[in-house]
């Protein structure tokens, strides 16, 4: 089951998936992109060995999960980056909710299904818009040539930003912002550049990315700046 263009029927069976306490901790663990093994997805949901397993098959049918096969190792994840971005968007809180101390963190940056989401994620997306460096087309975002120059001129490493224009992009509704960060091919390849460059590095748990010292100059150098 795709997770764009849902029909009336599609979506009552998202819902159903979603319903379940834990097939949505199991799906949850996984918006970071990464792969799992039954096992941690049992433990991560609060189930046995056979009730995880069952579920698993659902979330399969229902295409949300892929499995990846190694030896004799099962590996689950999403099925795609437009799971991922309805998981976030139905997190969305009807109501503005403070952040507690614990999540301070990841309401400033963190992977979402590997592109950066969080308040400096929102803030990237605007500021390329804003200078025209990002794009809105009839296909979703695109990184304009003149926005891959400006990334390479504040330190990015320049053939990973040449790359970058020729990939799909799509706006994620940040579920703590409640505004965009950049999803999709484009979103991811750019967040691993960021990584790969030190700008931002993972946090030794969870979804957190923290933002290095010299990585928030380098955001800087582009008009981006983290709020507060």
């Amino acid at each position: 089951m795709a997770a764009t263009s849902l029909t009336p029927h599609q979506l009552a069976e998202f819902g159903a998936l979603l319903a379940e306490p834990a097939r949505a901790a199991m799906l949850l663990a996984l918006v970071d992109g990464t792969a799992r093994p039954a096992g941690e997805l049992a433990q991560a949901a609060g189930v046995g060995a056979p009730t995880a397993s069952a579920h698993l098959k659902r979330l399969l049918e229902g295409g949300l999960l892929a499995v990846q096969v190694q030896g004799r190792h099962r590996y689950y994840r999403l099925a795609g980056d437009e799971v991922a971005g309805w998981l976030e968007a139905l997190a969305l809180p009807r109501k503005p909710v403070a952040p507690a101390t614990g999540d301070v963190a990841l309401r400033r940056a963190r992977s979402c299904y590997r592109h950066l989401a969080g308040q400096l994620g929102v803030a990237l997306c605007a500021g390329l818009l804003e200078r025209g460096h990002l794009g809105t087309t009839s296909e979703g975002l695109v990184l304009y040539p003149a926005g891959a120059e400006a990334l390479a001129e504040a330190g990015l490493d320049a053939q990973a930003a040449a790359r970058l224009p020729g990939l799909r992009g799509r706006g994620c509704l940040d579920w703590t912002e409640r505004r965009l960060h950049v999803g999709g091919p484009l979103g991811v390849a750019l967040t691993g550049a960021l990584l790969d460059a030190g700008w931002l590095r993972r946090a030794s748990h969870g979804r957190a990315l923290l933002p290095t010292a010299e990585g928030l100059r380098r955001f800087g150098l582009l008009g981006v700046r983290l709020p507060g």
